[in-house]
């Protein structure tokens, strides 16, 4: 990945982001069906786009960067939402499933918003490994043999977590989505990266980390998947599981980090247009469409950032850092929310 073709993406991006900062722009008055309920603050947007970009792509739990992100930001409010006529705004409107129906609240818009602008990270990780993509496109096509085997292998590390997070979605946003589970999962997460680091280097001196990720097995690749639902659990984070299941088969810790941000971009790219099917509405009557595109574009800059500089790091130092920082963030939130 050269650093001009990384310019050029940003260029691109930041170009989008422009745009859509316009659009947030108040300018002359306009008929539109409905105005927002809420809409956020050009700041707000900035702030969650760059939140949500940066922590992606890192080992280091976007669920819990974003969580103290909300509660700064005054967007964790469950009081039910009113229209301009004071009518109450419906999440799910009354029916025989929901009799009493379930207010929309500006924490559901947000939660959606967090998952929504996902779309902006998954827009640089395409640019910034486009030749990649290409070769995989190739393989498909039968004129690339080690861009199918690198097909073959990102759709095996992705089938698991899939599977397991679109029968188990609802459940988990039910009893796991808490501040202690985000805590409890920081927590083993260090310690699992502090250990896969150790690991690393007492295997590095024989020649263990010296895989692609075309060169994967597909055994190998999908034990990496099944590493990978372990992030379903809120504050894992799943560029830590994937880079941690990466080195346990064989690949280098930049090779790791580049097969998590391929195998991540069909898990984020499911979860966003599940959310937004789900709760895409709700979340454009409270917020209104650009605040949705500007965070999306500053998202898409931050991660493309957060990539080339987590590629840089591990290269050089491996995760060690980033498991000592999560231990920070759990010690944080705990003295935030629980003391």
């Amino acid at each position: 990945m050269h650093s001009g073709f990384l310019c050029r993406s940003i260029s691109v991006i930041a170009a989008f982001a422009a745009l859509a900062a316009v659009a947030a722009e108040p300018g002359p008055a306009k008929p539109r069906a409905a105005a927002p309920a809420a809409e956020l603050s050009l700041t707000d947007a900035i702030v969650l786009g760059v939140v949500e970009g940066v922590t992606e792509f890192l080992p280091i739990s976007s669920t819990g960067h974003l969580i103290i992100a909300n509660e700064v930001l005054g967007l964790e409010s469950e009081a039910p939402l009113t229209d301009a006529a004071g009518a109450p705004l419906w999440y799910k409107q009354p029916s025989p499933e929901h009799p009493a129906g379930v207010p929309l609240t500006l924490k559901i818009a947000a939660d959606t918003y967090a998952v929504v602008i996902q779309i902006g990270a998954i827009a640089a990780v395409v640019l910034m490994y486009w030749p990649q993509f290409v070769n995989m496109l190739l393989g498909l096509f039968g004129r690339s043999s080690a861009g199918f085997r690198l097909l073959r292998n990102v759709l095996l590390a992705f089938l698991p977590v899939g599977v397991l997070g679109f029968t188990l979605h609802d459940l988990i946003d039910r009893y796991l989505f808490s501040v202690e589970a985000v805590i409890a999962a920081l927590v083993a997460g260090a310690f699992l990266m502090l250990w896969a680091e150790r690991w690393r280097r007492q295997n590095a001196g024989i020649g263990y980390s010296k895989g692609t990720p075309e060169d994967l097995s597909p055994r190998k690749a999908l034990g990496i998947g099944l590493a990978q639902c372990l992030a379903l659990w809120p504050g894992t984070s799943r560029s830590m599981v994937t880079i941690v299941g990466g080195y346990l088969a064989g690949l280098s810790p930049v090779k790791a980090a580049e097969f998590s941000f391929l195998v991540g971009l069909p898990t984020l790219a499911g979860a966003a247009v599940y959310k937004g099917y789900k709760s895409g509405g709700a979340m454009i009557e409270v917020f209104g469409w650009s605040s949705v595109l500007l965070g999306g574009a500053v998202a898409a800059v931050s991660a493309a950032l957060a990539v080339r500089f987590l590629v840089t790091f591990l290269s050089r130092n491996g995760l060690a850092l980033f498991a000592y920082y999560r231990l920070a963030l759990a010690l944080l939130l705990a003295g935030f929310y629980l003391f």
